[in-house]
């Protein structure tokens, strides 16, 4: 049986939060197991609409890493990463644009859509939201048309989406006119930087940074960017482009930035609107 007392102790712990970020940007990053499962995606559309509701102006960047891979591979062409970037070439983006755009991207925005929150889907393309660099991976080895974000023309975003929340893929275009490959990360960290948002976002299928990455209890719950450039060396796998990608946020005048378990239901909201969090907050040194 629901406690009503309970419910209402929840809503008084949030009411502050609430207040402190009404008409404050928050930059979401879109992916992982909140991407792909049916029940966590349906719980992100009603997060993400509460949001825009109780006065936040949340926008949403995403991927969609496994669903051009499967894709890929159903047209028998190669997958290959390097440095974990995907590997791009021209057939490779054709396909990521398709499915980025044809697909990922039109079901965020008929969710949100649906649970009552207007919604325009974009892409770095459009208006010439994205202006990107070709990227060799790490080692400098060529990969085709992966691209870094160069510039972000913020001025398309009140233009194109007045008064609904912009989703963005991405994607996006270099000065020689060809479509390149983005990784989400870097793109919800450029974009946020850009607006200078109140919040960047990172959904991931980890608790959050981790001390040990071997032990899931051993969470950083809050950390500078200083700790975490000190500590960048030896980080490695998916968890190192979110934490640049939180730098150049908070390096760019973002205040907070955050890594959270979009495993969980409403992770969103329960590191908002909570006085616990459950993942790893990142703020510029004191």
């Amino acid at each position: 049986m629901r406690d009503p007392v309970r419910d209402v102790a929840t809503l008084l712990e949030a009411l502050p939060y609430i207040r402190e970020f009404h008409g404050r940007t928050v930059v979401i990053k879109y992916g992982g197991a909140a991407m792909s499962d049916p029940a966590l995606r349906e719980d992100f559309a009603r997060d993400v609409v509460l949001l825009k509701y109780v006065g936040l102006n949340p926008i949403v960047v995403h991927g969609g890493g496994p669903d051009i891979t499967a894709y890929m591979r159903r047209l028998d062409l190669p997958v290959e990463f390097v440095g974990g970037l995907r590997v791009s070439d021209a057939d490779t983006v054709e396909v990521a644009k398709m499915v980025l755009l044809g697909k990922v991207n039109k079901d965020i925005v008929g969710r949100l859509n649906r649970h009552g929150q207007s919604a325009v889907g974009l892409s770095g393309e459009d208006g010439r939201l994205f202006t990107v660099v070709r990227q060799s991976a790490p080692n400098g080895e060529d990969i085709g048309f992966v691209g870094r974000i160069d510039r972000v023309e913020v001025d398309v975003l009140p233009h194109i989406a007045p008064d609904s929340s912009p989703v963005i893929a991405s994607v996006g275009a270099g000065a020689d006119g060809a479509s390149y490959n983005v990784n989400a990360d870097d793109a919800a960290g450029a974009v946020a930087r850009a607006l200078r948002a109140y919040k960047v976002m990172f959904l991931t299928d980890v608790e959050g940074w981790l001390a040990d990455p071997s032990d899931p209890s051993s969470v950083v719950s809050e950390a500078t960017a200083d700790e975490v450039e000190a500590a960048l060396a030896g980080v490695e796998g998916g968890m190192r482009p979110k934490l640049e990608a939180c730098l150049n946020a908070i390096h760019g005048g973002v205040t907070f930035a955050h890594i959270v378990d979009g495993r969980l239901p409403h992770s969103l909201l329960l590191e908002l609107f909570t006085d616990a969090g459950i993942g790893t907050k990142i703020r510029a040194a004191p």
